[in-house]
């Protein structure tokens, strides 16, 4: 009987426990920006809205434009960035203007010939708000997006709200500042290839450095993450884009990205995007695989149907910026007496500056490099220091 009671009494206690935990847990759960309804639709009463949103853009299951048209807000434009409104756009691939099927809203493209809206498109928008999930690396081109519709937004007299998400490398800090000559739009700012900010802190530095024409005009607000912290852990609900399909991609795409100057696959016409390195006729590692084509995400790959052999990234433990996958790719293909940077100019965009180039065409560690831009980053993290949110 004694037995009985104390097992009841103890089972009821685990699970007013458990129950309380999982309570505990939903109350302090991260909630992205888009979430926080009630901190950002007063200042949409009665406007006209655009959205500069894609396949991330989520609130819980639903669209962001679904969410925000179930609340009668009035969406006058949608700006589809590199990849499209939907996600669906091979890398590189020219996004036109179109009408979205499923709402009947103008799609207006902020990825090819015109990257910044005109005083004409944003003559019936008041308000433009910004809700893409990044990866915090300076050379993904959503942060470049939101660079030009921040300056459309100042030059127009348009209010500019960003609806923040975390970042999944907000923990790293690395890579050389770019360097002014070397802007484009794989990388705008004067930050390091992993500047460990979220785009809401972006925006604010970009604002706040004066690196957009009438950035004193700019009516900004930015809807933080509730509950998050720099230190916390997230994994992206949908993918980025479609070569970044899952966290372990996220990881290794700063280090991997510099292969796109080069002749080595990064595996671009796989399942496994920017976790596989791969070349032939060198064979870079036991591991083999075939690109094939893909659409939406890779029709023309590098090896289309042939096997490369390399190394398979997919249960490394790489994280942040580590230059020794290119130096030795370099170091194998340039003994070999094959090509390795192809494109230099485009590597040295994606860098910022052509002393990673140089260097590595030097025979410098990777330790060596780094130590270069060190002072650099010091200097970054006291100038970003006051625009920081968690």
């Amino acid at each position: 009987m004694f037995k009985t009671v104390f097992f009841t009494f103890f089972f009821i206690l685990s699970a007013l426990f458990t129950v309380a935990t999982h309570a505990n847990e939903a109350k302090h759960a991260i909630a992205v920006g888009a979430e926080q309804f009630a901190l950002y639709l007063p200042q949409l009463k009665n406007k006209r809205v655009g959205l500069v949103v894609n396949q991330t853009s989520l609130v819980g299951q639903t669209h962001l434009v679904d969410s925000l048209l179930a609340k009668n807000i009035n969406i006058t434009k949608i700006f589809a960035p590199e990849h499209g409104f939907r996600g669906d756009h091979d890398a590189g691939a020219h996004v036109k203007n179109a009408v979205d099927s499923k709402t009947g809203i103008a799609l207006i493209s902020i990825y090819g010939k015109n990257k910044k809206p005109s005083a004409k498109v944003l003559s019936d928008v008041d308000i433009i708000i910004f809700d893409i999930q990044d990866v915090g690396v300076r050379f993904y081109t959503y942060i470049s997006s939101m660079h030009y519709m921040m300056e459309a937004a100042a030059e127009q007299g348009v209010e500019f709200i960003v609806l923040d998400r975390p970042n999944p490398n907000i923990s790293h800090i690395d890579g050389p500042i770019l360097e002014p000559q070397f802007k484009s739009f794989v990388g705008m700012h004067p930050i390091p290839v992993l500047h460990g900010m979220t785009v809401g802190e972006l925006a604010k530095m970009i604002k706040g450095e004066g690196w957009i024409n009438q950035a004193a005009n700019l009516q900004l607000s930015v809807i933080s993450v509730a509950h998050y912290t720099r230190t916390s852990r997230y994994s992206l609900p949908v993918k980025p884009s479609p070569n970044l399909p899952n966290d372990q991609s996220i990881a290794l795409y700063p280090s991997l990205c510099f292969f796109e100057a080069t002749p080595v696959s990064i595996g671009r016409g796989t399942d496994f995007a920017f976790q596989v390195i791969g070349y032939s006729p060198v064979a870079l590692g036991d591991f083999s695989f075939t690109p094939r084509s893909i659409k939406g995400a890779a029709l023309n790959p590098k090896f289309k149907n042939q096997m490369v052999k390399g190394i398979d990234l997919r249960h490394s433990d790489t994280t942040g910026l580590n230059l020794n996958y290119l130096i030795n790719a370099y170091q194998q293909l340039t003994q070999a007496k094959q090509p390795f940077f192809e494109r230099a100019d485009f590597m040295d965009k994606l860098a910022g500056t052509d002393q990673l180039r140089l260097a590595i065409e030097a025979g410098r560690s990777a330790e060596e490099i780094k130590q270069s831009w060190q002072a650099g980053l010091k200097q970054f993290k006291q100038q970003r220091a006051p625009y920081l949110l968690y």
